[in-house]
């Protein structure tokens, strides 16, 4: 019996992902809205010219005929989905960039590119909707994590299965915090921001499955008991000489 499976045989790391995420009790920053002499980004020495405040919306329309309160919410909202978008980026960058192992080297260093080509994709659709609301999406990277309601992973080397499982809690809080918006836009009949997000909610739910596969207790690769139980028997399980050739 493997130490990692819990009583109905699921692996312990993805126990602990689900639980997490049903723990989440993310929040939008909606007060965050204009110049803030504390954060990253929003002072400088060089001589331009300012058009627009950071987190605002434009007063008068900007082409979509939704009162400026509802532009402001929305396009808050949609900007910290942006922020939480390239954090899970630069987290899927580092785990494709570190993938090892037979059964990771190849195979999950195309699927996290997948993720990274999507994730790119998501981050330009919300960040193309916050400015068709008239506002100005964040893009300094550290006020991006400031904002974001998931955090990056400490530094450093982790296993694979820490890898996928973090980014599995990160996208279990992305679905929770994007239904949230969803509904609260329908309340505003706001319908295009609507469409925007459930066509990327379907997507990170597609992306959470494949990592919630792929952390699965299942596997076409043979364990690593066969080095540790001195049976000398890496062909298979039958007994072979150690210095058989077929080993």
């Amino acid at each position: 019996m493997r130490s990692d499976l819990t009583h109905n045989q699921t692996p312990r790391d993805l126990v602990a992902a689900m639980t997490n995420a049903r723990n989440f009790r993310g929040g939008f920053n909606l007060q965050a809205s204009g110049f803030n002499p504390q954060m990253p980004g929003h002072s400088t020495s060089h001589d331009m010219i300012l058009r627009q405040e950071p987190r605002t919306v434009k007063k008068i329309g900007a082409g979509i005929g939704l009162p400026y309160e509802v532009r402001l919410e929305m396009a808050l909202m949609l900007d910290d989905h942006q922020c939480a978008l390239t954090v899970a980026l630069h987290q899927y960058n580092k785990h494709h960039w570190m993938t090892e192992g037979a059964e990771a080297f190849l195979s999950l260093h195309e699927l996290l590119n997948e993720h990274r080509e999507k994730t790119n994709d998501h981050i330009d659709a919300i960040g193309e909707r916050v400015t068709r609301l008239g506002g100005v999406p964040t893009a300094h990277p550290v006020t991006q994590h400031e904002l974001s309601y998931i955090k990056h992973e400490v530094e450093g080397r982790y296993s694979i299965r820490d890898f996928l499982r973090n980014d599995l809690e990160h996208e279990l809080k992305i679905q929770e915090m994007m239904r949230m918006q969803i509904q609260r836009a329908h309340d505003l009949k706001d319908f295009g921001t609507v469409e925007v997000l459930e066509e990327v909610l379907r997507d990170r739910e597609d992306l959470a499955y494949h990592l919630y596969s792929v952390l699965e207790d299942d596997t076409l690769v043979r364990g690593m008991h066969h080095l540790l139980d001195h049976r000398q028997d890496i062909s298979g399980d039958r007994p072979f000489h150690s210095g058989s050739k077929l080993q």
